[in-house]
């Protein structure tokens, strides 16, 4: 059985046609489907528990963003039987840029009805939290605070938190740990990633595989104000590995510690308070479509 989860909120005239369109196709395909629709945070991570759990071989057709599949990968139960397939329908899909998986409707859903699902990792804490995408303390999260107070639609949101949280960030101590090692740093961001993007197109891990077996792990330290445009500049080109502040290796697993008493951390956009990063890679688990 698929399983369409949309947000209902974004089902206006458009949102209504790309789900008609999705399930013209598979019923031409002759795939039996349900259509799910969330209404408020925590439905599709449900939603998802359930259906991955009746021991059943379903599938998960997800019809949304970033946070809607940060929802998903934290509602699944068997990743044996079950797989997931997306439909990009949110603001910034950088998990879908990372995957290469078609904005055109027609075309991601032809994805999940002609093709197999192939396995890819993701990213687990200690606390049990998944990410797909990459997990972040530091700057990204200032970023992510102005994105959600603007309130406002579109990409450019995120280009200008992103000259906001350039401007006055202030750095922050942190200890970093991964292969037996043990580095503190004064900086600007400590982040995992497991896909190329995020903040609404940044390639901030531009050597990142989803089916790798490793985490990116990224430590950008203290940069003065005169060079920090240069460095975003380099950022937005996605060669952030070349700015000399940067320490960027490829890792089994790694753990950050902050100083400060309380600390906001994101998964896929998402803000968690005072979540113990420690991280590592689940390889080859969850089968998903891609091209």
């Amino acid at each position: 059985m698929h399983y369409i989860l949309v947000n209902e909120t974004h089902l206006n005239r458009k949102g209504h046609r790309k789900l008609e369109l999705v399930k013209k196709i598979l019923t031409r395909a002759g795939l039996e489907f349900t259509v799910l629709k969330t209404r408020k945070e925590g439905d599709a991570k449900e939603y998802t528990r359930k259906i991955t759990s009746d021991g059943e071989r379903n599938v998960i057709v997800a019809m949304g963003g970033d946070g809607t599949l940060h929802d998903v990968i934290n509602g699944f139960a068997d990743f044996d039987k079950c797989s997931l397939g997306l439909i990009p329908f949110g603001t910034g899909n950088d998990f879908a840029a990372s995957a290469k998986i078609p904005k055109n409707v027609k075309k991601a859903a032809a994805l999940i009805v002609n093709d197999s699902p192939r396995k890819m990792d993701f990213i687990e804490l200690s606390s049990g939290l998944r990410s797909i995408n990459s997990v972040g303390m530091g700057i990204d999260v200032d970023l992510l605070k102005h994105v959600y107070e603007q309130n406002k639609k579109g990409k450019g949101k995120y280009l200008r938190a992103l000259i906001h949280s350039l401007k006055h960030f202030e750095s922050c101590k942190f200890t970093v740990r991964y292969d037996g090692k043990e580095e503190r740093h004064f900086g600007l961001i400590a982040a995992i990633g497991n896909a190329k993007y995020c903040g609404g197109g940044i390639k901030l891990f531009p050597e990142a595989e989803i089916d790798d077996g490793y985490l990116d792990l990224l430590i950008v330290d203290y940069i003065s104000r005169p060079k920090i445009l240069g460095a975003f500049i380099k950022l937005v080109l996605g060669k952030v590995n070349k700015v000399k502040k940067v320490t960027f290796v490829k890792t089994k697993a790694a753990e950050f510690l902050c100083e400060a008493e309380n600390y906001t951390i994101q998964a896929e956009g998402e803000l968690y308070d005072n979540i113990p990063v420690k991280a590592h890679i689940v390889s080859g688990q969850l089968k998903f479509y891609l091209p």
